[in-house]
């Protein structure tokens, strides 16, 4: 396939269109504004005009036979997703692509006290947002047996990388929890997330769920520490979870009540891929401008 297809083109899938131009491919993306379009342009990628949130404009997608990549987030509420059945209702028999990859999270685990989590770990999501991946998954999944499109689900661990950085919490001092009560996390960085899913539509599975990941676990206080080093500033107060349900956002808290570590063996086998950053040792210093490593 020499076409590829993008459904929200924001920082990830402007460096993946990036591997895609730079290998000759046709790249065009879902525009949703005039700015957007301009942006698009200046990236070397078609905009096509349509908005997830009024399915009438999407009438006439030309996905047919491209790889498809759904990067888009889904609503802030709720638990489903109708932004990925306005896409998939949009595009009527005969113009399906000939690939779907869809960017999900792996917060459709939910809580698994630090454990080992593989593909085969049963979903169990606690939050509204993990609720609503999982549905789209099965969105995907549905529609792809149904039109004999293959889909892949990619399931991102926390991505970071050049402009990801919580760099002004941690200028600001903003508290970490403990170490020792800080739950595990795990990380990867933008441009190795963006050579995951061009691996993904080369080579993965239809059906096929991947974790994605660097596979170096590590915790939320351990990777706002490293940042502050990163920046040769001191270190984040901490506190105990006790107090930080009291002084912390619900978006934050929310994060902490999940406890993982991802096997990523399946991805680096399955999809052939060896990561430019396996660490946050090897990439935090790539996200700094160059004049300040």
């Amino acid at each position: 396939m020499d076409t590829v297809f993008i459904v929200g083109c924001g920082d990830i899938g402007a460096r993946l269109s990036g591997l895609w131009v730079a290998r000759g491919a046709k790249v065009l993306a879902l525009a949703r504004s005039d700015a957007s379009a301009r942006r698009l342009s200046r990236l070397g990628v078609t905009p096509v005009r349509g908005d997830l949130d009024d399915p009438a404009s999407l009438d006439g997608l030309p996905a047919r036979g491209s790889f498809l990549y759904y990067l888009a987030p889904p609503p802030d509420a709720g638990e489903t997703d109708p932004r990925v059945r306005a896409l998939l209702s949009a595009l009527p028999p005969g113009e399906e692509p000939g690939k779907a990859i869809y960017m999900s999270t792996t917060a459709v685990y939910g809580d698994n006290g630090g454990a080992w989590v593989t593909e085969e770990t049963p979903p169990a999501p606690a939050s509204t947002r993990g609720k609503r991946r999982l549905d789209a998954e099965g969105a995907f999944l549905a529609w792809g047996r149904e039109r004999r499109v293959p889909v892949v689900i990619l399931r991102v661990s926390g991505i970071y990388g050049p402009g990801r950085l919580p760099v002004d919490a941690v200028r600001r001092g903003a508290p970490v929890v403990r170490e020792d009560e800080a739950p595990w996390t795990n990380r990867i960085h933008a441009d190795d997330l963006a050579a995951v899913c061009v691996a993904a539509a080369e080579r993965g599975g239809d059906g096929a769920v991947y974790n994605v990941s660097d596979g170096a676990p590590g915790t939320i206080t351990g990777y706002y520490n490293a940042v502050a080093d990163l920046l040769r500033i001191a270190r984040p107060p901490t506190v105990t979870m006790a107090d930080a349900r009291k002084v912390m956002s619900p978006g934050m808290l929310s994060y902490l009540s999940e406890s993982r570590r991802l096997d990523v063996r399946r991805m680096r086998e399955g999809l052939a891929v060896t990561l430019r950053y396996p660490d946050l040792a090897a990439g935090l210093p790539s996200c700094l401008p160059e004049e300040e490593r």
